[in-house]
């Protein structure tokens, strides 16, 4: 099951993911961690993704690919995997798909997390006042300025990654803003198709 999720930042993707790996067993691979990691072990790519970070230059999609597909190697990916944050821009979509059909795989669904753009502010100034009664340090994230100029971001580029998993018909839509549980049940239900193939 390759699976990619897709959502404004606040939408609740971590938190589905997270079901969805204790439930699968499969693991939830974030970019950021995938590259760190890929750095830290001194690979191939990550020595490549090092020296483009440490000249300031953002990590090529195809660096970024390449951290992908020899992450999806390691054992714990073989049932699949959740990809979380990526792909952000069609060309990094597209750059996955071919990476995949060279090892004789595909993405299976592409779960779209939707929320009203304005009620996710909502959501981030109230998750912040929260964190702060309760005496904790608000994420950066959190922030509600921060935090617009990361939507609008999306709003810009990632948002074009959902209509073309719609025109491959790997795309479901998932009505974020309802209870977690209704969200789960929702993508439980998504997901039903793809367990009758296992």
């Amino acid at each position: 099951m390759r699976l990619i999720f897709l959502g404004p930042p606040g939408a609740g993707k971590g938190t589905q993911a997270k079901r969805l790996v204790e439930k699968y067993n499969i693991p939830q691979l974030s970019t950021g961690d995938m590259l760190r990691a890929a750095v830290a072990a001194g690979t191939p790519v990550g020595l490549k993704a090092k020296a483009v970070m440490e000249a300031g230059q953002l990590v090529s999609d195809d660096i970024v690919v390449g951290i992908i597909v020899d992450r999806i190697e390691e054992p714990d990916a073989r049932n699949g995997f959740i990809l979380d944050g990526f792909p952000r821009t069609v060309a990094q979509a597209e750059a996955l798909d071919a990476a995949l059909a060279a090892k004789g795989q595909k993405v299976d669904l592409a779960l779209e997390l939707v929320v009203d753009h304005d009620k996710l502010v909502d959501r981030i100034i109230n998750r912040a006042a929260e964190a702060q009664a309760r005496g904790e340090e608000v994420r950066k994230d959190d922030d509600p300025e921060v935090f617009k100029t990361r939507l609008a971001a999306y709003a810009r580029d990632t948002a074009v990654v959902a209509p073309y998993y719609k025109e491959r018909g790997l795309l479901v839509q998932i009505d974020g803003q309802q209870p977690i549980d209704k969200v789960s049940a929702d993508i439980e239900k998504a997901l039903s198709p793809l367990l009758t193939n296992v």
